[in-house]
């Protein structure tokens, strides 16, 4: 399974905000250290603030943060949550199937429920658990380091 571009920044983003949870965060710092274009963290942080993963603040002193903390964010919701109703296959996209052999082929069924191991497998996970105490993650997200790259 191959996520998204807009997933895998959307995971960066909210590791940022957990490692800073201390502070608004800004845009710009997030697009250096993280390595992500502004315009494509723009789009991500308005999702993820209509989804309730954060809160903004607009203005000069502006910036984001968790809108609840990373004990209660869980990586399956994120995935499921950006990723949406994204077909894996085409047979899986009701308005771009082309596959003469949707009506007989038991693949898909195992392809769906592959998908739905995947996610559960995340459910187990929350943001907590991939920034807490991980000291090499932390050291990489600090201001400082990222400049120096």
């Amino acid at each position: 399974m191959r996520i998204t571009k807009r997933t895998n920044i959307a995971v960066r983003l909210l590791m940022y905000c957990a490692a800073h949870a201390e502070r608004l965060v800004t845009k710009a710092e997030i697009a250096e250290c993280c390595n992500i274009s502004e315009n494509h963290l723009a789009q991500v942080i308005n999702q993820l603030s209509q989804l309730g993963y954060l809160s903004t603040q607009r203005g000069r002193n502006g910036g984001m943060n968790l809108a609840r903390p990373p004990a209660q964010i869980r990586i399956g919701d994120v995935f499921r949550d950006v990723e949406g109703n994204l077909p894996m296959v085409e047979c899986f996209a009701d308005a771009d199937n082309t596959c003469p052999l949707t009506d007989a082929c038991r693949l898909k069924t195992a392809l769906a429920d592959a998908a739905q191991a995947f996610y559960a497998s995340l459910d187990d996970i929350s943001l907590e658990a991939l920034v807490c105490d991980n000291h090499d993650l932390l050291r990489i997200l600090q201001p400082m380091a990222c400049s120096a790259r």
